[in-house]
């Protein structure tokens, strides 16, 4: 395998480290202080054209591939992963089953403005009953004269107060389990649909996580993606896409809690001398180092297949469990070797630990994505 990234990936990496160091870093702490919308942020992503980074040319996008959204969600996140979590959120979630399996009609309405960054889109899976099994949720959707009428509630949904557009999984029958689901696609300003107060959340301040209610909300036949029953499928492929890119959100915040705790170290002076020259500190960064490696390169295993068209199910699941749980485990080490320092909040570290552990749970938990590679390895064996 090629690990080296195309000229063109090198002039995106080094275009987004630039912007995220001069525009996204020195604000970052006021945003988590504060639990604000980052609109000024988003508006200069957007003027990137970020949002549309990995939808079609003719949609209005740049027709990237994975590996180049995995570099963008790295480089963002590395400064602020809740400013970044909108691009991974809207881009490699939310908008994934609109370019797999919506309409020309779909695709014409909905992916444009998101290129374009008017729009951003969320994607309403979890609910209260149903997390890690998505075949058991409870929302339904009743056919009714022409489209269907949704009704359920939708928990822990990232930007779903600020989406415009919302990708909902909702059954047509319960009693036929994961055969029933079946997606949508639908304007905010639908009728019977709201949004309610953001979750007071332990990190990622500034994005925020809403729950969405659905009462008596009419959908037209025309708003269906895929076919009735498909739903399941069209949510764990999209999921597949986005466990990747939080591979890469793992990657960033470590990235950041690392080289800050490089920096603290040799700066830091005990006992006449930088704590850097002692080799507890030093085996804990050559150990965070080396994982940070080994964490990005399964990443871009797994989006390298997936632009290559192969499978790639199981090598998304090992970057997701790996590259989470090493952002957990360099957090921790760096906020050791800051000491107390890294308990307050005058220090960048003490967010970045905060930051990671969502990475460890969303999209899929640790436990889940163990399971997923035993059942691959299992049925190749």
């Amino acid at each position: 395998m090629d690990f080296e990234l195309t000229e063109e990936q090198k002039m995106l990496r080094a275009t987004l480290r630039d912007f995220a160091e001069k525009e996204l870093e020195p604000t970052a702490a006021g945003i988590d202080e504060a639990g604000e919308f980052p609109a000024r942020e988003i508006g200069k992503m957007a003027g990137l054209g970020l949002f549309g980074l990995t939808i079609p040319e003719k949609y209005g996008g740049s027709g990237r591939g994975l590996v180049d959204l995995c570099i963008a969600v790295e480089e963002l996140t590395r400064a602020s992963a809740a400013v970044a979590a909108y691009l991974r959120v809207s881009l490699s979630l939310a908008i994934v089953p609109v370019m797999r399996y919506g309409t020309e009609a779909q695709q014409k309405k909905y992916l444009p403005p998101h290129a374009s960054g008017e729009k951003m889109a969320c994607f309403a899976l979890t609910e209260a009953g149903a997390g890690s099994d998505p075949a058991g949720l409870e929302a339904t959707a009743t056919r009714h004269k022409g489209g269907y009428i949704i009704n359920g509630n939708k928990l822990f949904i990232s930007i779903g107060d600020r989406a415009q557009t919302v990708v909902v999984f909702a059954t047509v029958d319960r009693s036929l389990g994961g055969r029933g689901v079946t997606a949508f696609v639908l304007d905010k300003q639908t009728p019977g649909f709201s949004a309610g107060q953001p979750e007071k959340k332990m990190g990622l301040h500034g994005l925020t996580s809403t729950e969405l209610i659905f009462q008596d909300c009419f959908v037209p036949k025309e708003a269906r993606l895929g076919q009735e029953g498909q739903g399941l499928k069209i949510a764990l492929d999209a999921l597949d896409v986005s466990r990747v890119t939080v591979g890469a959100e793992a990657v960033g915040i470590s990235r950041a809690a690392y080289e800050a705790a490089l920096n603290y170290a040799r700066g830091r002076r005990q006992f006449g001398q930088p704590i850097a020259s002692f080799q507890a500190i030093q085996w804990m960064l050559a150990d965070m180092a080396t994982q940070i490696d080994a964490a990005r390169l399964l990443t871009y295993r797994a989006a390298c297949l997936s632009d290559r068209g192969q499978p790639f199910i199981k090598e998304a699941a090992m970057a997701k469990v790996f590259a989470s749980e090493v952002s957990g485990f360099v957090t921790d080490k760096a906020l050791q070797i800051h000491g107390g320092y890294g308990y307050t909040r005058d220090y960048p570290v003490e967010r970045y630990f905060r930051d990671a552990k969502i990475t460890e749970i969303y999209e899929g938990t640790s436990e889940i994505m163990r399971l997923t590679i035993a059942r691959h390895l299992l049925r190749e064996g």
